[in-house]
């Protein structure tokens, strides 16, 4: 009978914050808007913590701050759309990640917006959107973790995409 030994080493001490933080600065990442609507309100935010879980059936995962004020309003709505954008749309990226002064539905008052299937906003000159019902939302650490269902898909142009490394947008 073969058994198995499982090796235990020490814990690892957390990371200094600040320098995972640096670290992840330097790690690009493409940048999507985030939106959302229905009884709670229009919201969006910017976000690079995107990803896909799976492609049958489709779903990504978002996560979001959870002090951030459109983070209440995407999960009492139950469904938001990924618009990921091109380098064309750096300002709406700046507007949406707090940095115009721009706040809650003044946001959309810049770019042409559209819904698709769930009536979340979608970017018209988004590269693509994905519209997307909550499938599963969990409190991680400080972040809200949420995955949603892909129902709907719009395919923009294709242009050079908008990227964030380095604490700066770049296209690429």
């Amino acid at each position: 009978m073969l058994t198995s030994q499982v090796s235990l080493t020490p814990p690892v001490a957390d990371p200094d914050p600040l320098l995972f933080r640096e670290g992840m600065s330097r790690v690009a990442g493409a940048v999507h808007l985030v939106t959302t609507d229905g009884d709670a309100g229009r919201a969006g935010f910017t976000a690079t913590a995107v990803t896909t879980v799976t492609d049958s059936p489709a779903a990504l995962l978002v996560c979001v701050n959870t002090a951030a004020r459109s983070a209440q309003s995407l999960l009492a709505n139950r469904v938001f759309c990924v618009n990921t954008l091109s380098a064309a749309d750096r300002d709406l990226a700046s507007a949406f990640a707090g940095r115009t002064g721009l706040h809650g539905q003044e946001r959309f008052t810049l770019g042409q917006w559209d819904v698709l299937a769930t009536g979340a906003p979608s970017l018209t000159t988004s590269l693509v959107s994905f519209d997307c019902r909550i499938s599963d939302a969990r409190v991680v650490a400080t972040h809200h973790v949420i995955i949603g269902e892909v129902v709907a898909i719009r395919l923009g142009e294709q242009k050079p995409a908008l990227v964030y490394q380095g604490r700066h947008y770049h296209a690429l």
